[in-house]
């Protein structure tokens, strides 16, 4: 019977996990090639997995709730149609995780599940649910199940993750030796290797910070944080412990833009069928800007700078949930102003819509949020790690401002709007940073109120 495994993919870079959330094929179910085959979710967005082959699902090697490894076997398939696959008896699982060293390399740590002597069991005696991955490394350290039960996870609902095992057992009070690596090593893949484990270095030691205990008052709602909003939160604590934040302030006027896109707007969504924003022509200012300061264009990891080669620009995209994603439009120095117009509504509309792949919000080097869409003239962004500098947009608002002519001065009503620049104070000083957001203006007041598209 030829059968094929599916493999949980790469989800893209710094990602090694993913949960189960829902199977959308069921054992016996015919599936066909490309069909999505299961509902997963990450520390960054929701997918849809497609089936690698068409066949039958012979087996699910994870339940719903239940985590996997980049590379695990989730599934397999029975591509002749042959029968179910029998339980394997008494199998011996070898599952694979990675970790980073200060050499900047991965290396492999081969678990074997069953190695101690006493099993662990998926659901513990308080009802807590432990992840094969984690009851092999407990069963491997010799961590008991009243120990698990004693540990406060950082998971989704307090659920016990690899790193919380791996902290305890290298914590452990005892003379066993913590996990061994073996020799050989595997070279990173891509600069994302060390700033993942920088940014995780900095979570485990938030992990020791503990919020204040909130008693509530009679009549008060009691409202669990969703996955997302867990996540968002850890990030943003996460981002200001490890970045001195300092935030720049330019006032821009913008009347030819709102002039020009005013004059232009009806023909444009007539030919492109699209309906063209400030968004994107703040945006090409930004990325004129930062070929102006490539210094901006960075990532820290440790005490090594990495000069980013792309131009790739995040959007804060609020959704109707009320929680926060940030899709990127990759290589935006490559695009005209048609080509951001069209790339910011798919995006966003992609967003609003739940339909972001992992590779839509993967690797922006700067992040661009509009607070003016709220109304708001101005904010304080929290930078988005790895990254090192964040702008939000102020509204557009008409004011009255003194205009400077050959002539003399005289008061006119102009159209004006805050940029608010927030940057890593580590690696940008004031200098760098307050340049680079008046150079933004500076473009945005530069636009020529006659340009053809």
């Amino acid at each position: 019977m030829a059968q094929i495994e599916i493999r949980l993919p790469k989800m893209g870079e710094s990602v090694t996990e993913a949960t189960i959330t829902n199977w959308l094929k069921n054992i016996g179910d015919t599936v066909e090639l490309d069909e999505p085959l299961v509902e997963v979710a990450t520390d960054k967005v929701d997918n849809e997995l497609p089936s690698e082959a068409a066949g039958i699902l012979i087996k699910q090697f994870f339940e719903k709730d239940q985590v996997a490894q980049v590379g695990d076997v989730i599934a397999l398939i029975s591509a002749d149609g042959g029968a179910i696959a029998a339980e394997p008896v008494n199998e011996i699982k070898v599952e694979t995780t990675v970790v980073s060293d200060n050499n900047n390399s991965i290396q492999s740590i081969p678990v074997v599940a069953n190695g101690s002597s006493e099993l662990i069991d998926k659901n513990g005696p308080s009802g807590k649910f432990y992840s094969p991955l984690v009851r092999s490394i407990a069963e491997k350290e010799g961590v008991s199940m009243s120990e698990l039960e004693s540990l406060n996870g950082t998971g989704q609902g307090g659920r016990v993750t690899k790193k919380d095992i791996l902290d305890y057992v290298e914590n452990k009070p005892t003379s066993q030796a913590p996990v061994a690596k073996v020799e050989n090593t595997v070279k990173a893949e891509n600069t994302a290797a060390p700033i993942a484990a920088t940014a995780s270095q900095g979570a485990g030691f938030l992990s020791h910070i503990k919020g204040p205990i909130v008693i509530p008052n009679p009549g008060d709602e009691i409202i669990e944080m969703d996955r997302m909003r867990k996540i968002i939160a850890e990030h943003m604590v996460m981002s200001v412990h490890v970045a001195p934040h300092v935030t720049s302030y330019v006032e821009a006027d913008v009347t030819n833009i709102v002039n020009w896109r005013n004059k232009v707007k009806g023909d444009f969504a007539k030919r492109e069928g699209e309906n063209i924003t400030f968004t994107p022509i703040i945006i090409e200012a930004i990325v004129k800007a930062i070929k102006d300061f490539p210094m901006i264009n960075i990532s820290v990891s440790g005490t090594t700078i990495i000069k980013r080669k792309d131009i790739n620009i995040g959007m804060a995209t609020a959704l109707p949930s009320g929680n926060l994603i940030v899709p990127v439009i990759k290589n935006a120095d490559r695009m005209n102003l048609v080509g951001l117009t069209k790339a910011v509504n798919q995006l966003a509309n992609s967003a609003r819509n739940n339909k972001l792949k992992p590779e839509d919000i993967q690797g922006g080097t700067f992040t661009v949020t509009n607070v003016g869409s709220f109304g708001n003239v101005m904010g304080t962004p929290i930078i988005n790690q790895p990254q090192v500098a964040i702008m939000a947009l102020g509204a557009i608002r008409k004011i009255p401002a003194v205009i400077e002519t050959p002539n003399g001065d005289f008061i006119g009503i102009r159209s004006k709007m805050y940029l608010s620049h927030s940057y890593d104070h580590r690696v940008v000083d004031g200098s760098l940073g307050g340049q680079f957001v008046r150079r933004v203006a500076d473009y945005l007041e530069q636009f020529d109120p006659n340009r053809e598209l």
